[in-house]
């Protein structure tokens, strides 16, 4: 999964974050989301929405009504996986991310990967900063 050195701005910033995560994606679960968009919101949150992110194991477990499982499982592998998350963004964009806030959804099937950064030494994002970077 090879993706730029930063740190990137604008769109460029956000193709690439989109890309990372879905690089991830497709590594460890062998399949790429249906849809994939990373937006910045204000200066400091950065925000990728994956959607048909779940396997088929996984639809068949929801199916049979056990959508715990998957949960339980997709939450551990997110806790594991944070650390990478993290460094990717953070080498991406130049800045230090604060927080990381990891969730998904089963109907419709969502995750969604947060990043809180330190303020930009900029002074602000662009508006060209603040828009989507969508695969």
């Amino acid at each position: 999964m090879a993706s730029p050195r930063g740190p990137l701005s604008g769109s460029e910033l956000l193709l690439a974050v989109t890309s990372a995560m879905v690089g991830f994606h497709y590594r460890y679960y062998h399949r790429e989301p249906v849809s994939a968009r990373t937006i910045l919101l204000g200066d400091d949150l950065l925000a990728c929405v994956l959607s048909g992110v779940y396997t088929d194991v996984e639809k068949t477990l929801i199916e049979v009504q056990r959508g715990t499982i998957v949960q339980e499982v997709r939450n551990a592998f997110q806790n594991a996986m944070q650390d990478r998350f993290i460094e990717a963004v953070e080498r991406l964009t130049g800045r230090t991310v604060l927080a990381f806030i990891s969730n998904h959804h089963v109907g419709p099937d969502i995750e969604i990967e947060l990043f809180f950064l330190t303020p930009a030494a900029s002074g602000g994002a662009t508006p060209e900063d603040r828009g989507t970077g969508e695969t």
